[in-house]
């Protein structure tokens, strides 16, 4: 018999499904994980469903929204938190092609969805009872392409973030070199430029993540593989470069891209993953001087870390190995930052992991 579900201690992971991503992976599972222990139970398991590629959740009504990598649309499912077990909602129009990214509005009345393979941002509307409905308003994104002509060809946003105060919405494009900042009308769903902030030439930016207490956000870029610190004017909605740090070892002559971006609780670590290299560089931040500084780099044990995150305490760093087939969980030290790896679960070309 099952026991009730703690705060927090559901944890859903979604994978590519399709040969046409050289996938392996068959769909949503949920777990639960051991308070005590924190291995992971199977509760659920959601197949025929298509690369369920990025995932988030709504605690408000327990709901886990998801973005499907190379499809047109997002979908919803109903939660139940003492089972940990999913009920489709269905399925809406997310106003272009090949979802990598989505995000919740502050309000909960609009679903975000980053369309990489259109360069548009769309606003879907939210229900009630959670479900979705077909796009509000569709963005397509302004600016010059980038320098590379296979990978910046056209806009290609890669993320949806809010930020702290969440009057703005932050993407970050890597086919074009900058950061829109949008604004969201709440109560139509449009989507309006605020302003861009402009990476170095053929960066790529791909994700970003905000400083817990400092306006300071981090921007990963993929083809470049540099770590950005930016400053962040909340009441303007503007964001500065303002330092620049490399992200791979001076040793290394491979094949790389960068991939995610992860910032502590505390604010004074920040790691960012890189597929080909296969590593997680660690760097600390340093208030006081207000610099970002790489501190080392650790394997992933697993081949492409698209993905990570925090769990829930934020002592714990997840890794999504997507062609290692493997979650790596690493235990961040308190004091140094340094990762240390504790267990690897089994994971078919896992790529975004939701907490509820």
């Amino acid at each position: 018999m099952q026991t009730p579900a703690t705060e927090k201690d559901l944890t859903f992971v979604g994978c590519y499904t399709t040969a046409a991503r050289k996938a392996r992976g068959t769909g949503i599972d949920a777990y639960r994980s051991d308070p005590r222990t924190r291995a992971w139970q199977r509760l659920d398991h959601v197949g025929d469903v298509v690369n369920p590629s990025f995932m988030i959740s709504d605690p408000v009504r327990n709901t886990l929204y998801v973005a499907h990598g190379d499809l047109e649309y997002a979908s919803a499912y109903q939660v139940d938190p003492s089972t940990g077990r999913l009920r489709f909602l269905g399925q809406a129009a997310a106003g272009g092609r090949n979802g990598v990214s989505i995000a919740l509005d502050p309000t909960r009345q609009f679903l975000v969805v980053a369309n990489y393979s259109s360069g548009s941002v769309a606003a879907l509307p939210i229900g009630p009872d959670g479900a979705l409905g077909d796009f509000a308003h569709c963005l397509e994104l302004p600016g010059a392409c980038g320098p590379y002509r296979t990978e910046q060809a056209m806009s290609h946003p890669h993320h949806t973030v809010f930020d702290p105060s969440g009057r703005f919405l932050l993407v970050p494009d890597k086919g074009l070199d900058r950061i829109h900042v949008l604004a969201l009308d709440a109560a139509t769903g449009r989507l309006a430029v605020a302003s861009q902030a402009a990476m170095r030439a053929g960066a790529g930016p791909r994700h970003i993540a905000f400083h817990p207490t400092l306006p300071r956000a981090f921007v990963v870029n993929e083809l470049d593989s540099t770590i950005a610190t930016c400053g962040w004017d909340a009441e303007a909605g503007v964001l500065t470069p303002l330092h620049l740090v490399p992200g791979l070892p001076p040793t290394f002559f491979g094949v790389s891209t960068a991939a995610e971006v992860v910032v502590t609780p505390c604010g004074r670590f920040v790691y960012a993953s890189h597929r080909g290299q296969d590593v997680v560089t660690h760097c600390r931040f340093d208030a006081a001087n207000d610099r970002l500084d790489v501190v080392g780099w650790t394997p992933t044990e697993g081949r492409d870390p698209r993905f990570m995150t925090l769990t829930p305490k934020g002592d714990c760093l997840l890794v999504a190995n997507e062609q290692g087939d493997s979650i790596v969980a690493f235990a961040i030290d308190a004091a140094s930052g340094s990762l240390a790896a504790q267990r690897t679960m089994p994971s078919a070309s896992p790529s975004t992991i939701a907490f509820l």
